[in-house]
């Protein structure tokens, strides 16, 4: 795995639908994202009738097909300067914050922390109450007690910033860019 000519964002996606479309209309704005996907994300963008090949026009994609979670090499040799993890389920969040790294995407957290490598999290769980969008309806959602602990535990963890919103999400990614001299339309 050589190192490219200039570092990219790892852009890991889990099996949350909340802002997902929110979320892929951003990744178009950026400069050079590579897009990790959950085996829960492909089920989730099937549900939410994007296809997996409509992501690959733009972006490559890594899917979570071996046991070890080969791709996360990339972040050995230099390919990523940022990983942003969202939209982040509860469970990628408890997962991040104990520690498990068993998805590629939980597997990208840990290693990217191994090599400080800045990570932000856009958690689905910050609030109390959440109005979000399911397959074909609406839906209000109540997160639990543990749910926003381990949101607020994230927060403590080295190299990582957790975005509550969309426009959090957009002023972290900023910011991490400003500080690489990195621009885009």
């Amino acid at each position: 795995m050589t190192r490219r000519q200039a570092p990219r964002i790892a852009w890991g996606l889990t099996g949350s639908g909340h802002y997902l479309r929110e979320s892929l209309e951003y990744i178009e704005t950026l400069p050079e994202v590579d897009l990790f996907v959950t085996k829960a994300a492909v089920e989730v963008l099937s549900m939410y009738g994007i296809p997996l090949d409509r992501l690959r026009e733009r972006h490559r994609v890594f899917q979570d097909h071996t046991a070890s979670s080969v791709p996360v090499g990339f972040l050995y040799s230099g390919h990523y300067h940022t990983l942003v993890i969202g939209p982040a389920t509860s469970n990628t969040v408890a997962k991040c914050v104990a520690g498990i790294s068993d998805t590629l995407v939980t597997n990208l957290y840990a290693q990217a922390g191994k090599c400080r490598v800045p990570s932000i999290v856009f958690a689905c769980d910050c609030e109390s109450t959440v109005i979000t969008e399911a397959p074909g309806q609406t839906v209000t959602l109540y997160p639990r007690p543990i749910d926003l602990a381990n949101t607020e535990r994230l927060k403590d963890h080295p190299y990582t910033t957790v975005a509550e919103d969309l426009a959090a999400l957009k002023a972290a990614i900023d910011e991490r860019l400003a500080c690489l001299n990195v621009s885009f339309s």
